[in-house]
């Protein structure tokens, strides 16, 4: 790869990021007044209807301490409950509250709206190779 590459993927990628909105860390692309790490612990705990906090900073690819202040936000906001994990005393289970599940259903139908709209604005010949192109960006990304 060349520089001029590096550089115009860089610009590329920056520019996304700003024009969806990534780089705001007090509401999600799709407008809602949560961090965008809440919002995928939100959605991750919910997918499963409870998970170990282990598990969500694997998925979620942060710290487990960073985590812990995350789940603490979550519960501080009164969508997740923290209990003691089935079969180990140390582990942590976390589940949403009613709170959290409502919460949950806003957000993810802010993002089918949010990502509806985005690829309305992308021409239906176009769209598979888009699609495409963004899961293999996120292939490359993946350094797991």
């Amino acid at each position: 790869m060349s520089a001029d590459e590096a550089r115009e993927m860089r610009d590329a990628v920056s520019q996304f990021v700003r024009a969806f909105g990534l780089h705001r860390p007090e509401q999600t692309p799709c407008g809602q007044a949560m961090s965008v790490s809440e919002a995928h612990a939100l959605a991750e705990i919910d997918r499963e209807g409870g998970l170990r906090q282990v598990e969500l900073a694997r998925r979620l690819r942060l710290e487990k301490s960073t985590v812990s202040r995350l789940v603490g936000q979550l519960t501080g906001r009164g969508w997740v409950e923290r209990a003691d994990a089935a079969g180990d005393g140390r582990g942590v289970w976390l589940t949403l509250t009613g709170q959290g599940r409502r919460a949950a259903e806003r957000l993810a139908t802010a993002r089918e709206a949010r990502f509806a709209a985005l690829l309305d604005r992308i021409p239906p010949d176009e769209r598979p190779a888009i699609l495409a192109a963004v899961r293999r960006l996120a292939e490359a990304a993946d350094d797991h």
